[in-house]
């Protein structure tokens, strides 16, 4: 017999199925195939968080992953953090250009307001903007008012528009938080797609109230914060995770007769030192020299959507 309270065991929720409205189930294998540029069978989706990181952050409802972490004021993490900006994201940008790749740089608005430059500079260079929330400190979760968590979301998107001339229609929340509102309140404000959920591996439908969201898939796994900081691991078995995944996936690709999308995470202040750029180099260079692969951008995946 339990000792729990009966409430414990009421769920209203409960049923076959998710507990929410956004997506129905529907295993992989049972999805239509997508289509990725050149009949490709492997697409490579790069995502480049540009984050300010407060110097002396709230930490509510909880601190971001590479918040501040010793008492105010803590200058070591936070001119890492700078270095990532102002040196990191440039030596990622000259990598990319020589692989051919396009990346979606992941804004806040914090450093489009603080650095235009650099807003400008990943634009001219032919890459992808989506909105990243203000700062590492402006977290969205279900105890903000629509108020304030409007507030976040428009304040963003006119810092970027400022920029770099371009409103953002995609948007990954800081630390990838989120509150139940969070993403109806990203439709009404014009957001098409979104990167915060990791529940698929191909890109899905997501409806909210406002309207239906592209929900873009991101792995929370193959992101350098946490393969590399998090879980302390050395960089070559990153790479080796990185052309595992690849190979897998390639494997399902013709297995299944459905493309599929290898997506990772890259922020300039931990890939973007001088002894991680070149084993990074080799990484992606590996994954796109295989047959059949190619880069992805988020156009190219809302296609898959609307086809």
């Amino acid at each position: 017999m339990s000792i729990l309270p009966d409430s414990y065991f009421i769920y209203a929720k409960r049923h076959a199925g998710p507990d929410h409205a956004h997506y129905p189930a529907s295993p992989i294998i049972n999805r239509a195939p997508i289509a990725l540029p050149s009949g490709a069978k492997l697409g490579l989706w790069v995502v480049v968080p540009l984050e300010f990181f407060p110097l002396n952050p709230s930490g509510q409802p909880f601190k971001a992953p590479g918040a501040m972490q010793t008492p105010y004021p803590d200058l070591r993490h936070y001119t890492t953090r700078d270095y990532g900006n102002r040196v990191g994201a440039y030596r990622l940008l000259k990598l990319f250009g020589k692989l051919g790749l396009r990346a979606t740089f992941a804004v806040q608005g914090a450093v489009a307001e603080r650095y235009p430059g650099l807003v400008r500079d990943v634009l001219a260079d032919g890459h992808n903007v989506c909105a990243h929330g203000w700062d590492t400190d402006s977290l969205h979760h279900s105890a903000l008012s629509a108020e304030v968590e409007n507030g976040y979301i428009t304040r963003t998107l006119d810092a970027i528009q400022a920029a770099g001339g371009t409103r953002p229609v995609g948007w990954l929340s800081p630390a990838r938080a989120e509150g139940f509102a969070t993403p109806a309140r990203l439709a009404a404000n014009g957001i098409r797609w979104f990167a915060d959920w990791a529940h698929d591996d191909l890109p899905t439908w997501f409806q909210t109230d406002t309207g239906a969201l592209a929900a873009l898939p991101l792995s929370n796994e193959l992101d350098d914060w946490q393969i590399l900081i998090n879980y302390t691991r050395p960089e070559h078995e990153w790479a080796t995770q990185t052309a595992d995944a690849a190979d897998w996936l390639l494997d399902e690709a013709g297995r299944f007769n459905s493309p599929r999308l290898l997506t990772l995470t890259l922020r300039p202040y931990v890939s973007g030192l001088p002894y991680r750029i070149r084993s990074l180099y080799e990484s992606l260079s590996g994954v796109l020299n295989r047959a059949e692969t190619t880069p992805a951008t988020p156009d190219d995946l809302l296609k898959t959507l609307s086809a």
